[in-house]
């Protein structure tokens, strides 16, 4: 597919993560043999999608490398995977040529999904993404419009706190480096450049904060009823100060959350409960 795009900061992340798959960096790395002894057990440990998904739609969003869609795959899913690098989608044509699965690829930013039909998916799944897009609600409205009514949209962002906060502790502190409110002339600022390697900051990318209400409160604008909200552990009380562990202990990096589409009759019990 060829890319639609206009934003350079957009550009320069899809040439980043392309290098990122080159690179074979941790982030592109595709599902191990162990993987796939339980694909569903290891995509989805806290059972939101229900214990089976043989024969779902799903949608993997700006999900490239190799994992999700092969696993969800794996698992009996119908899969399509999206992803704004087509290097990091050579990975997933890759994996599912080597295991004989069939998974649908296609190159395209998370925000643009006109090629699929309304309610043309049972579950979206979106690993941490949001943050490369300098405006959540227009991913989060075309996420509304492909999921059918009652379908599961499960999702994992960077914290924004986490955003917030230097790499670098001081003693035991890590400083708040970054307003919270990055709102310039209605346009969301792009976050500063790391200034060297972190497991929490993505080399060359462009990564952008949102605040909570934009994240919640936009799913809930956007159609959806949340169930469900993890925050998880990468704290550990032996890490050494200024690590991934030890910041850990103080700021949780990531959030996952499970929401679902509200149908006709989830809007009908809405409206009734407000009357």
């Amino acid at each position: 597919m060829v890319r639609n795009i206009v934003d350079p900061n957009i550009k320069k992340n899809a040439a980043a993560w392309d290098e990122l798959a080159r690179r074979q960096a941790k982030l592109a790395q595709p599902a191990k043999d162990e993987d796939f002894r339980n694909p569903l057990q290891t995509v989805d440990p806290l059972g939101w999608l229900g214990g089976d998904i043989q024969g779902k739609a799903v949608l993997c969003l700006a999900a490239g490398g190799g994992r999700q869609s092969a696993l969800y795959a794996a698992a009996g899913a119908r899969v399509t995977v999206v992803d704004l690098s087509g290097e990091m989608l050579t990975l997933d044509r890759a994996v599912a040529s080597e295991r004989g699965l069939e998974v649908r690829a296609v190159e395209t930013s998370m925000e643009r999904l006109d090629m699929f039909a309304p309610g043309e998916f049972d579950c979206v799944i979106q690993p941490v993404s949001t943050c490369y897009v300098p405006d959540v609600a227009p991913v989060l409205a075309a996420v509304a419009r492909v999921l059918r009514p009652g379908g599961i949209y499960v999702s994992q962002h960077k914290s924004p706190v986490s955003l917030q906060a230097g790499l670098k502790a001081e003693g035991n502190a890590y400083d708040l480096l970054v307003p919270y409110y990055r709102d310039y002339q209605g346009k969301n600022q792009p976050l500063p450049s790391p200034t060297g390697p972190s497991r929490l900051r993505e080399p060359g990318t462009v990564e952008y904060l949102h605040r909570w209400e934009q994240l919640l409160g936009g799913m809930c604008r956007a159609g959806f009823v949340i169930e469900d909200l993890i925050e998880p552990v990468h704290a550990d009380a032996e890490a050494a100060v200024g690590t991934f562990g030890h910041r850990g202990q103080f700021i949780a990096p990531y959030f996952r959350v499970k929401a679902r589409r509200r149908g006709f009759e989830m809007q009908r019990t809405r409206i009734e409960l407000s009357k």
